[in-house]
Order: C-alpha cells, then sequence, then structure tokens
C-alpha cells in the first residue's frame, strides 16, 4: 500500500538491510538529464506530493534526488489569520517551530518504495534544532531507528531572511557550539551536509561587510572532515549577490583549507540573479569552468505536482549549461552528486553497523 503524505501517517516496519551495494550505480544511466541535490517533498505544513507520483514526474529526466522534507511547520494562529490556513511562512506572523516527525515520514515514503526506486534517492535528516546541544542525538537517533536509509543532514537553516525571526526558542547561530557538535558528528558518521545560510543581511549598509560571510568561513574551516554543500551560493529572495560575491566564491574554492565545501546553485530566485545578463552568466560558467568538481545542481522546488514545474529551474539555467566545458557540465548536472552521495551511502551504512544495538 503506498504511503500518503499525511501527518497521520503511521510507522512501517524498520527491519531493511543496512547495505545496498548492487544499488549504488542503479540510477547512474546516461539516459538521465541531471541529478538534484535539493528537493523537498513536503511543504510548511508537511503536506505535498506522494513520492510514487514524484517517481513519475522524474521520469527519464532525473535520475537521482537528495529527497528531504522541511524541518519547520508553520502554526496556524486564528488570531492571526482566523479561518485561512496559511500553508506558507510568508502568509502569516504566527511562529514556526521544529517539526521531528519529517524524519520519520521521510524514512516510511522511501521505505514504502521497491528497491530499485529506492536507489534513486538520497533521503537526508532534517527534523532537528540546530540550536539544541541534543541535535546531534537526534541525527544520531535516526541513523539507528531507520538503517539503511539516510545519507546526510539538510537542508537546515541558520540565518535565512524571513525565516530565522520567526523561529519559536532559541536563535540558530553560526558561533554556536550546538552547530558545532552536529557538524563533528557528520563527518564522524560520514553524513553529507547541506546548509543554508545567506550570504548577507537583507537591506545591509553600503560598505558594510558581510558577518554572515566571516563567521560561515570560520565555521567551515572548524570541520575540515565535513561534506558540506553551501545551499544556493547564499542567496535568497533580497538578499542579493554581495558587491564582488563571485571574487568571495572564488577565494573559497581556491582556499585548501575549504576543499570540503561544495557549493549548489538551486533555487529560482537564485537562478535569477546568476543568468540575469548575458555579463553575469559568462562570469558565473568562468567560475565553475574553473572549479567543476565544486558546484552542484538542485531545484529546490516543494511539493511538485508536474515535470514542467519541477524543471522550470534546471530550464532556467539553459543559458549557463550552454557556457560550461562538457566536463564541467556533466559534473554539475550529475556527476558531483554521485561522487558526494555515493561516498555517504558506504560510510554512513560503515557507521550504522559498527553502532548497531
Amino acid at each position: 500500500m503506498r504511503t500518503r503524505l499525511l501527518t497521520s501517517a503511521v510507522c512501517l516496519a524498520l527491519a531493511l538491510p543496512a547495505a545496498r551495494p548492487a544499488l549504488l550505480q542503479a540510477a547512474d544511466s546516461s539516459t538521465y538529464v541531471v541529478n538534484d541535490s535539493h528537493f523537498h517533498l513536503t511543504n510548511y505544513v508537511q503536506q505535498g506530493t506522494d513520492i510514487h507520483d514524484f517517481l513519475k514526474i522524474m521520469g527519464t529526466k532525473v535520475g537521482r534526488v537528495a529527497l528531504f522534507g522541511i524541518p519547520l511547520q508553520q502554526t496556524w494562529s486564528y488570531g492571526n489569520t482566523g479561518d485561512f490556513a496559511p500553508t506558507y511562512y510568508l502568509q502569516t506572523d504566527a511562529p514556526l517551530y521544529y517539526y521531528s516527525f519529517t524524519d520519520a515520514f521521510i524514512a516510511m515514503a522511501y521505505r514504502s518504495l521497491a528497491r530499485d526506486e529506492q536507489a534513486r534517492f538520497d533521503p537526508m535528516i532534517t527534523g532537528f534544532n540546530p540550536a539544541d546541544m541534543y541535535a546531534a542525538d537526534h541525527i544520531k537517533r535516526v541513523l539507528l531507528t531507520f538503517p539503511g536509509v539516510f545519507s546526510g543532514i539538510g537542508e537546515f537553516t541558520i540565518h535565512k531572511e524571513f525565516v530565522s525571526a520567526k523561529i519559536a526558542g532559541e536563535t540558530a547561530s553560526l558561533t554556536n557550539p550546538a552547530l558545532d557538535r552536529i557538524l563533528d558528528f557528520a563527518a564522524e558518521a560520514g553524513l553529507v551536509v547541506i546548509l543554508h545560510n545567506d550570504v548577507d543581511a537583507p537591506f545591509p549598509k553600503p560598505g558594510q561587510d558581510p558577518y554572515q560571510a566571516v563567521q560561515l568561513g570560520a565555521l567551515f574551516r572548524r570541520h575540515p572532515k565535513t561534506s558540506i554543500i553551501w545551499a544556493h551560493c547564499g542567496l535568497g529572495r533580497i538578499v542579493h549577490p554581495v558587491k564582488d560575491q563571485l571574487s568571495i566564491v572564488a577565494r573559497a574554492l581556491d582556499d585548501p583549507t575549504l576543499s570540503h565545501l561544495s557549493i549548489d546553485i538551486s533555487w529560482d530566485e537564485v537562478a535569477k540573479y546568476l543568468v540575469a545578463t548575458p555579463e553575469s552568466t559568462q562570469a558565473v560558467a568562468e567560475l565553475i569552468n574553473a572549479h567543476p568538481d565544486r558546484f552542484l545542481f538542485g531545484t529546490d522546488e516543494v511539493a511538485p505536482t508536474e515535470q514542467a514545474k519541477y524543471l522550470k529551474v534546471y530550464d532556467m539555467y539553459a543559458p549557463l549549461f550552454a557556457k560550461l566545458t562538457k566536463e564541467a557540465s556533466e559534473k554539475v548536472r550529475k556527476g558531483n552528486y554521485a561522487r558526494l552521495f555515493d561516498a555517504a551511502r558506504v560510510r554512513v551504512r560503515a557507521w550504522e553497523q559498527a553502532n548497531a544495538k
């Protein structure tokens, strides 16, 4: 029976072989156009697309997908919106709160698939509070409860325009030791990390250095053994590219102490900046061609209902892909994903087996 994306879903049986080496190559067919490093199966009220329907949406275009929900639940505050039930964080002033059941739900959806279908997904753990010193323990508990399922953690957020200030409880920070515990454990277990952190504050003052970029660089350097993907190049709706941002990214990619850092170019809000003009497209292409191993394509789509909507961001990047070398294009679209997540699958399965009770 299919697992439907309802918050009332019941748990499936936990038994599943921890290792599936035969499946590692199952979704690497050259017939696929792209792998997706950034995809939300559910939205801010934990509703979304049935995973079996999503496989049909992927079709023969998308080979593999990093699969996660959204770790935050939007509160429906009757005093704020009355009978209107918000489904997005911009539709209400009510707070967001961390929703840990998302991890069990993603695991159950994944386990409802046939084994060859599972090979096309890399589920990610997201249902933790990065300001909580126990967050790393939650991640460990999820791995041991659902062995053979997860490949990484994220997308999770530290600084994000409009979102961070709405989250109930302590504000997340790049300097919080709780975050260091999370990244330390990710290194230990071999988990890929997808981290959202804006490169700058909204509406910055002219000439003001972005403190987020400084703190982010320090965080990355504290965790050289952790495979980290910086989501969206740090951009957002109104967090525009900061002055000389390409130079900032280039310096990071040239820095040997940051060789464990990759960057995804997911989200239509990011694409609109990167391909805004022929000049911006050329500059971004030159950066990617110089560092073809460090960029990954992602959609950042949330619960799409049809393939055209799902591949909107891919289509937006057509001018950029056209300017990439053949090698860089292949790596950004498919190869870098396979390299990072194949390695994570092997390492995480080994950690699970070594720590199974």
